[in-house]
């Protein structure tokens, strides 16, 4: 079976037909013949656009036949990598521990609401070493927007460093305190800036290759995965199809090399019922890219994350507050109080600084 799939032809893939035509005079006949192309050569080998070439190639690599794996394989990975802490833990609760590796998570929201400050916590937290119960992990940050700040993230790797530097009780957690510094963090960051979907999906292109070279990359964060699609408005097919390869790739990286992937997405009016309502941009399709889907929003002064979609976790509203330290709880005498006891950590952590985490 998987000779017959490799041997697919490329007149039957999800292609324009004038496309299709043209990687077919210029010789590639077959799903193999596209293999280990990037698109600036595919582009000048069969005469295409660059948008044309990762076009083309985003079809083939989804018509590759894929291994497969035991639920003993997929369960002993869910257990090998743990989650990425929010430092919000409300939020980390109903998340079961946190934002999951192996998984796509996509944060909507308001403009101003947290959904950047949320990533850059994140990208952070993910370097948190093991012995404190993190990963000890590296992260590649993909700007759409212009929104990183690399002030922000100073400010967010001293406090996480500070916090852990007070949890520290034995010589290991001590020793781990020496690597884990806000200059190890800084560099363990790795950031691109994508000015258009072409350079996205370029960019998405190499992914596999990049993340093979860095096995301790734990998170994917693209902040926003909105912004470079949201004016291709002539052409609603060829959206379709960039955004459902997009959403493949996505995938295939959490899943074939264990990491958390965080997108963040606008939010846009949708007429339904005869009413207009607020919803994810990208529209019903992309909606299934994401395993999780996390909602911030204000109401009135109030800053409340929801998780409105997510196959494992029950619906739940918490509430957040950012501070200067970062993304964290919302002050005790606003927030309900949780029902669950805390954890370990968290008990440690009030009695070694009389703060909240």
């Amino acid at each position: 079976m998987n000779a017959v799939r490799m041997r697919r032809p490329v007149s039957s893939l999800s292609l324009g037909s004038s496309l299709k035509g043209k990687l077919v005079r210029a010789g590639f006949q077959f799903v193999t013949d596209l293999q280990d192309l990037n698109p600036e050569h595919l582009s000048a080998e069969a005469g295409v656009s660059q948008q044309e070439a990762l076009e083309a190639l985003q079809a083939a690599s989804s018509g590759h036949a894929v291994a497969p794996v035991t639920a003993l394989e997929l369960l002993q990975k869910e257990e090998e990598f743990r989650n990425i802490v929010t430092f919000c833990s409300p939020l980390d609760e109903a998340l079961g521990g946190g934002v999951p590796v192996g998984k796509v998570t996509e944060i909507c929201g308001a403009p101003g609401v947290g959904k950047t400050q949320l990533c850059l916590q994140l990208a952070v937290d993910v370097q948190v070493p093991a012995v404190f119960g993190g990963l000890g992990g590296q992260v590649l940050f993909v700007d759409t927007e212009g929104g990183f700040q690399v002030q922000r993230l100073v400010d967010l790797a001293g406090a996480a460093v500070h916090h852990c530097s007070l949890l520290a009780e034995d010589e290991e957690q001590r020793v781990a305190m020496t690597t884990f510094t806000v200059e190890t963090i800084l560099s363990n960051v790795f950031l691109v800036r994508c000015r258009d979907y072409v350079e996205l999906l370029a960019e998405l292109h190499l992914l596999p290759d990049f993340l093979s070279d860095r096995p301790r990359l734990r998170l994917l964060v693209i902040d926003s995965v909105a912004f470079p699609f949201l004016h291709i408005h002539d052409d609603l097919s060829q959206r379709t199809r960039l955004l459902q390869g997009l959403g493949l790739r996505l995938i295939a990286a959490a899943t074939d090399h264990n990491i958390a992937v965080v997108t963040t997405n606008h939010m846009t009016t949708r007429l339904r019922s005869s009413h207009v309502q607020l919803a994810p941009a990208l529209g019903d399709l992309w909606g299934h890219a994401p395993s999780i889907r996390l909602l911030l929003r204000w109401e009135e002064s109030r800053r409340l994350a929801s998780i409105i979609k997510s196959p494992g976790h029950m619906d739940a509203t918490v509430q957040y507050q950012i501070t200067c330290q970062g993304f964290r709880d919302a002050d005790q005498s606003e927030r309900p109080q949780s029902k669950r006891p805390r954890t370990q950590t968290d008990q440690s952590a009030s009695s070694r600084e009389n703060t909240r985490t």
